[in-house]
């Protein structure tokens, strides 16, 4: 069996620690894991979550922290506190373009209508469809 690397993107706060046990659970199926965190400081990270996060680097896989996309708040502890390794955007690209799957985790709803080709539930009128 191949060993796949696959990068989940985690952009959304409610997100981060679902996103982090799914880097860790492709590592465990014998593939490489990799997790890019951008925008948010990470939740009060727990004694699980930090093993998580060891036994996702003992794997051959890591989490990122994008540096270049929060606040020196979020910064600080992301990287100094909890571990995370800094990447810029730049450097996040160059590791995509390597994934085999990339995973754009836990997308926030939408604030822009979709267009019409790309209607979904929310949008189709039931009627018309029956």
């Amino acid at each position: 069996m191949a060993s796949y690397k696959f990068m989940f993107l985690i952009s959304n706060k409610m997100y981060i620690s679902d996103a982090l046990r799914s880097t860790l659970g492709v590592a465990v199926e014998n593939h490489y894991g990799f997790g890019a965190v951008l925008y948010q400081k990470l939740p009060p990270v727990t004694e699980y979550m930090k093993e998580n996060l060891e036994w996702t680097k003992d794997m051959e896989g890591d989490v990122f922290c994008v540096v270049d996309t929060m606040d020196e708040e979020a910064k600080k502890y992301n990287v100094d506190e909890v571990g995370l390794t800094p990447i810029t955007l730049e450097e996040l690209g160059k590791q995509i373009l390597e994934a085999d799957y990339v995973v754009a985790y836990g997308l926030p709803y939408q604030s822009r209508e979709l267009p019409s080709m790309c209607a979904d539930s929310r949008t189709v009128d039931t009627a018309k469809t029956e």
